[in-house]
């Protein structure tokens, strides 16, 4: 049998390795997605061979990530219950995709993952597995009574790889969990599991790493063009980018200015509530900014249709559903409103704040001879108009008023 396990080199996916070969007398074949965690992969290869794995693909998956998924989730305006970015939720289906690219290369039998049975991970993985590769196993140890039984602690798990010269580092573990990458940081477990703690207190500034505390940044504001060409940004400062190089250089200027940062209570896929604590700065600069340049460029009831559906999207997204046929119609529809959202839109950055600072475009939808208050030159707006419009609305509740009565 072989398996194709996502893999870290940390202590956990370490201890996967080791245990799935063990358990299922399984070629076990690692992998690891570079999605811009910005963690040392130097040496992941020995490490990995050391461990027992047969092989090891590590994969820079950044550009893929920025052009594919960000990009797409960015045009349909996707933020889940109002203010996550869907960091996570949205890496999860291009690891497991290129998992199953591999399954399929290597001809395993199964892919494996170390998430846990309380999280929505483990959803997104084996929802993207089912829709894109339905013959291919899905093997999740967590949910096995086996390794829980086997492996209830961290102390058991660092015996196991001193007792198998499994070279992992064990380091005293964090107050909480972290997970990075090209969108996003988020915190959560460990001391953030009391939605009263403070993690934006002064004292806790060492927790973040993308952005500075907004009493940390500039005094000064500071100003920054987007170019939008159908709904996608090409260029920051007047300067052409590619999808990674837009989410690089809005991270660096946002991070700077201590944007993004969300403390949140969310709901769980799975049932339960769970807080997390997020930095998404380049990602909510581009979210803001996408919707500028909308309100410029955008039918009102293409728009009105579409924002109706962002709770949807974004539901599919932070559930696992990307490659369901549901996201794809959406999607379908999203790009349809995006045809004319090309233009500039300017921000003003300034601790924590993201600030409209302007908006151009020649496809602009916005005719300042008709919505002038003035004399309208164009004559394309008779007042007198208004007095017909209103009263045939009005008619329904007048009705209703009578009956009331």
């Amino acid at each position: 049998m072989k398996i194709v396990l996502a893999y870290s080199g940390g202590l956990d996916t370490s201890v996967l390795l080791a245990w799935l070969k063990e358990t299922y007398r399984a070629e076990v074949i690692a992998f690891c997605a570079d999605i811009g965690q910005d963690e040392e992969l130097h040496g992941l290869k020995a490490k990995a061979a050391k461990t027992g794995a047969s092989k090891i693909y590590i994969d820079n998956l950044q550009e893929e990530f920025a052009k594919d998924f960000i990009f797409p989730m960015m045009r349909a305006g996707a933020i889940y219950e109002g203010q996550y970015f869907l960091g996570t939720s949205i890496a999860r289906p291009l690891i497991a995709k290129r998992m199953v690219e591999i399954a399929r290369k290597e001809k395993a039998q199964a892919i494996a993952h170390g998430a846990t049975g309380k999280g929505n991970d483990q959803v997104r993985f084996e929802l993207t597995s089912a829709a894109l590769a339905p013959d291919v196993e899905v093997i999740a140890p967590w949910r096995d009574e086996r390794f829980r039984k086997r492996f209830p602690g961290r102390a058991e798990m660092i015996r196991y790889c001193e007792q198998r010269k499994i070279p992992v580092q064990a380091t005293a573990k964090k107050p909480y969990s972290m997970d990075r990458n090209l969108l996003h940081i988020s915190y959560e477990a460990g001391i953030l599991e009391d939605p009263w703690f403070d993690a934006f207190a002064p004292a806790n500034k060492k927790m973040f790493t993308l952005s500075v505390s907004p009493e940390d940044a500039p005094n000064k504001a500071e100003y920054v063009t987007l170019e939008f060409r159908k709904g996608d940004c090409v260029a920051v400062n007047g300067k052409k980018l590619s999808p990674l190089a837009v989410m690089r250089a809005l991270n660096k200027l946002g991070g700077k200015h201590g944007v993004g940062r969300v403390d949140m209570v969310e709901n769980r896929f799975v049932g339960m509530k769970s807080r997390g604590v997020y930095e998404t700065p380049g990602g909510a600069i581009l979210h803001f900014a996408h919707r500028q340049m909308e309100s410029l460029t955008m039918d009102r009831e293409v728009m009105h249709l579409r924002d109706s559906l962002i709770p949807k999207y974004s539901e599919l997204v932070y559930y696992g559903f990307w490659f369901a046929p549901e996201r794809l119609a959406l999607q379908a529809l999203v790009e349809e409103s995006q045809k004319n959202v090309t233009g500039v839109v300017r921000v003003k950055l300034y601790k924590g704040g993201i600030y409209a600072g302007g908006r151009k475009s020649r496809l602009s939808l916005y005719n300042p001879e008709i919505a002038t208050m003035e004399a309208d030159p164009t004559k394309a707006y008779n007042q007198d108009d208004a007095t017909g419009f209103i009263r045939l609305n009005g008619l329904r509740l007048k009705v209703a008023a009578k009956v009331k009565r």
